[in-house]
């Protein structure tokens, strides 16, 4: 009995530092959410982010203006900035085309920064709690990670809350990046040539090409996108 007690004692010693760890993570974790959203939300970051303002600064920038919006755009994803927001000001600003090149650089990096603060700061704490029955669908998200984060990212899941939501599971993180590198290219193209179709027009003047073939193709791409998580949901279980 005396042997049990001591092995029992010699195994929470050996536990209790790891656990202290994780919650001292997961505590700077919740601190960088709210911290970030604070930022986004009550300082005068926020008036930064419409197409004239941030076109006026990435001007400055000359040459490297590319690199600083993909920047600005990573950066803003683990802020919490709404993706849509970001794309749009993309498309606005650099075009349907180039628009979508720089967009889609920005995200997988902001992505990708994202997935490793969850990871870092958040994974050992989640799997702390992790019980049997959650084990499984962990285990699972591991063994079909390319294929979860493809399928997520097709449906529409909410880009933010996935990036960092992802880095707590267990799955692999180059599934996790060619599978969002894959899941957002028809969304983000879709979007930016919406938006940098009808920048186009507007920059013209000519309101008579609101009747092209571009714009109403445009339009097309982006109601089909709406039509996208459904389509993807039908298709799933006849797998």
């Amino acid at each position: 009995m005396e042997v049990r007690e001591e092995n029992m004692e010699h195994a929470l010693e050996s536990v209790t530092p790891d656990r202290k760890k994780a919650v001292i993570k997961a505590s700077i974790f919740v601190a960088f959410i709210v911290i970030a959203i604070y930022v986004v939300k009550f300082t005068p970051v926020k008036d930064y982010l419409t197409a004239k303002t941030l076109g006026n600064f990435l001007d400055s920038a000359g040459l490297w203006a590319p690199l600083v919006f993909i920047l600005v755009y990573a950066a803003g994803i683990c802020l919490f900035l709404p993706g849509t927001l970001l794309t749009g000001l993309g498309a606005a600003i650099f075009g349907a085309y180039w628009g979508f090149v720089y967009v889609w650089l920005g995200a997988m990096l902001g992505a990708s920064g994202a997935f490793w603060i969850g990871r870092t700061l958040g994974r050992d704490f989640a799997a702390s709690l992790i019980g049997d029955k959650l084990k499984k669908y962990d285990d699972a998200i591991e063994r079909n990670g390319f294929a979860t984060t493809l399928y997520l990212r097709l449906v529409y899941f909410p880009f933010t809350a996935m990036n960092f939501g992802m880095g707590l599971t267990k799955v692999r993180f180059w599934d996790y990046f060619f599978g969002t590198g894959l899941g957002i290219i028809v969304g983000t193209f879709i979007f930016t040539f919406f938006i940098g179709t009808l920048k186009d027009v507007w920059a013209s003047g000519n309101w008579g090409e609101l009747l092209s073939f571009k714009v109403f193709f445009s339009v097309g791409l982006f109601v089909f996108s709406l039509f996208i998580p459904k389509i993807i949901k039908k298709i799933k279980p006849e797998e």
